[in-house]
């Protein structure tokens, strides 16, 4: 599976720490991410990722072109809804897309953990 992560600066300590929770299923796969979040989330946990450019200099219009291209099977975007984003509509056009191309979508936390659970549960299954 090819997993997208992406996370607004006040929440790229909560993406680590989803990431280190989670580093046992995400190191199965595929993992794509813009370009901070990617170092950070490498950093702490020596994943590999293919990181792209920062959000807001074409990281997120990256990520959407490989939505749009099927590329993706999964986008857990953190995002800081109470803090504007100068690159608002690029991450709307992320949105978006998620939804033309019907790709799962973590906006959050608690969203991403059942979307991760789900997939460590459907592994432990195929064991």
């Amino acid at each position: 599976m090819k997993i997208a992560l992406i996370a607004h600066d006040k929440k790229k300590d909560e993406m680590i720490k989803l990431a280190i929770k989670y580093k046992d299923v995400l190191k199965n796969h595929e993992l794509y991410a813009t370009g901070t979040t990617g170092t950070l989330v490498m950093g702490e946990t020596a994943l590999p990722i293919k990181r792209m450019k920062s959000g807001p200099l074409g990281g997120d219009q990256q990520i959407g072109s490989m939505i749009a291209d099927g590329k993706l099977n999964l986008v857990i975007f953190l995002r800081d809804p109470l803090t504007a984003q100068p690159h608002e509509p690029d991450v709307s056009a992320l949105l978006r897309l998620c939804d033309v191309q019907n790709i799962p979508l973590a906006t959050n936390t608690a969203s991403a953990e059942v979307m991760l659970q789900h997939i460590e549960e459907c592994e432990k299954n195929k064991k």
